[in-house]
């Protein structure tokens, strides 16, 4: 029994021996679930967010990322509770090469955004979101996240007003037949040019005028306001975009 013990220690010791850091196993080198995600009507879409991960599921750094995968679920409104986790229930929507992204996604830094235009009043769409790398390695998948599409809000009315040093906007909603009006997002591109996802405001502003300021003199910009409604339920829906309004600073008087 002694001579057992004796073999047993010297086993562990020499399993032991050149340990640098903390068992990792396989499954935690995958890269992790992208983070941030979000998904709201905006319009007659639905706006899906994210942000890509840079870590593996141990933590540590991950490069050589190619592309995202998402799958996407399609149901009618108000089916009550369901599994979220049954993949079967999900099917493939859209594959994005990060290096070639199509117009309708954009993407500012590591956060991605991406437009839903294949939707219908009265369906509820449920997406999940993973990373893949250049090797074909599937990242971990994100928990999902969910909405319904409704009737989306009337565009607002915007009229902007060039002024030396800033541009105003002034714009107002029409009320929402369902809900109350939460705010507006406020949207800036350069004449000519695609609006970009993100607005230029983090939270819906509860007033009714803008004041832009820090733009470039001689350059002629472009404007649209979307009304966010807040719902009994508790979530937001923007609204369809207003009337595009053109500025540019005005000359020295």
């Amino acid at each position: 029994m002694r001579a057992f013990a004796c073999l047993l220690f010297i086993a562990l010791s020499v399993t032991g021996c050149g340990r640098k850091g903390a068992l990792i196993y396989p499954d935690m080198l995958v890269p992790a679930a992208p983070s941030n995600v979000s998904v709201q009507q905006s319009g007659h879409s639905m706006k899906l967010s994210f942000v890509i991960p840079s870590k593996d599921m141990a933590g540590q750094t991950i490069t050589g990322l190619s592309g995202i995968t998402v799958v996407r679920r399609d149901e009618p409104s108000g089916m009550g509770p369901v599994c979220n986790s049954c993949p079967s229930d999900f099917l493939p929507f859209r594959t994005i090469n990060l290096d070639l992204l199509t117009p309708d996604i954009l993407r500012y830094g590591n956060l991605l955004m991406l437009l839903d235009g294949n939707v219908q009043k009265g369906r509820a769409y449920t997406y999940r979101v993973s990373v893949v790398t250049r090797d074909g390695q599937q990242g971990t998948v994100s928990a999902p996240v969910a909405a319904d599409m409704l009737a989306s809000p009337l565009p607002a009315v915007l009229k902007v007003i060039s002024q030396p040093t800033e541009i105003q906007l002034e714009f107002e909603g029409t009320p929402p037949a369902e809900g109350v009006i939460a705010g507006y997002n406020i949207y800036r591109t350069v004449k000519g040019e695609t609006f970009p996802l993100l607005p230029l405001n983090r939270e819906p502003l509860p007033g009714k005028s803008y004041m832009d300021a820090g733009l470039e003199r001689g350059v002629t910009y472009s404007y649209g306001v979307r009304t966010v409604v807040r719902l009994p339920a508790g979530g937001r829906v923007e609204g369809d975009l207003s009337n595009e309004a053109e500025g540019r600073l005005k000359d020295d008087e």
